[in-house]
């Protein structure tokens, strides 16, 4: 077995099948509910660019169309030409009764870190989903297996940031042995596969190493997440990609 599979086994997520059946549950549910959650004018299962009116056409793309857009976007950003128009504004009428985003993001919960800023975004069209270590969890699966499933986004990256404080603490746990207090142990526990994996490489292991190291284990793991993720990507209709934001200079580099 790859290092990269030994990796994966050790995120300990908690099992997963039950939030997928809750998931597709829901979404074959009422109308009421899914209006509830922005995605009323599309049907489970349906395409998002069947649906009439789509409410931002613009965001019917490819997936390599909207990993080019994402990274024009922070190209923008990082050199101060981000768009100035008022986005709510223009797009509250379509947005009102549904949503259409072009991307899902997994980002940290970093207060330094904005995906609709970084990525010179407006409302409508990313799917951000944070948590403090940019991990995979049973309820963030979920949330991202709606994203590609019903809100048929067609990329996902997983966006890591350089001097990550999660990161930070997975490795003290790892090297110290240390434990932290309440539930952010167990945010150093999943990450510690990262750990890990980045002493793996040999030499010096900085914190950059296992952000990427991290990354990587995450993005591989939303690639083979059955059976909704998984299929999408065999089928061609969404990308995992691994990304990493520079907090000194706002650029975001691909991790492969």
């Amino acid at each position: 077995m790859c290092q990269l599979c030994d990796d994966k086994s050790e995120l300990n997520h908690e099992p997963m099948q039950p939030a997928r059946r809750s998931l597709l549950k829901l979404a074959s549910s009422t109308p009421l509910w899914v209006a509830g959650l922005g995605a009323s004018t599309m049907m489970v299962g349906a395409r998002a660019d069947d649906a009439h009116p789509v409410p931002k056409p613009g965001n019917v793309i490819s997936p390599d169309q909207a990993l080019e857009r994402l990274m024009k976007g922070n190209g923008r950003y990082v050199n101060g030409n981000i768009n100035t128009d008022d986005s709510f504004k223009s797009a509250a009428a379509a947005l009102k009764n549904g949503q259409n985003p072009y991307a899902i993001i997994l980002s940290c919960a970093d207060s330094r870190v904005s995906p609709e800023l970084c990525f010179d975004e407006g409302p409508g069209d990313l799917f951000v989903n944070r948590i403090a270590g940019n991990y995979v969890t049973t309820d963030l699966l979920g949330s991202i297996e709606y994203g590609a499933l019903i809100l048929k986004a067609p990329l996902i990256m997983v966006l890591g940031h350089t001097e990550c404080g999660a990161v930070k603490a997975a490795m003290k746990a790892e090297e110290d042995n240390t434990n932290f207090p309440g539930h952010i142990q167990s945010i150093s526990s999943h990450i510690g596969a990262a750990v890990r994996s980045a002493k793996l490489q040999g030499g010096k292991v900085t914190t950059t190493d296992v952000v990427k190291a991290n990354i990587k284990l995450n993005v591989a793991y939303l690639q083979q997440s059955t059976p909704i993720i998984r299929q999408l990507v065999q089928e061609n209709k969404v990308k995992v990609v691994g990304g990493i934001y520079n907090l000194e200079d706002g650029t975001v580099s691909m991790v492969n």
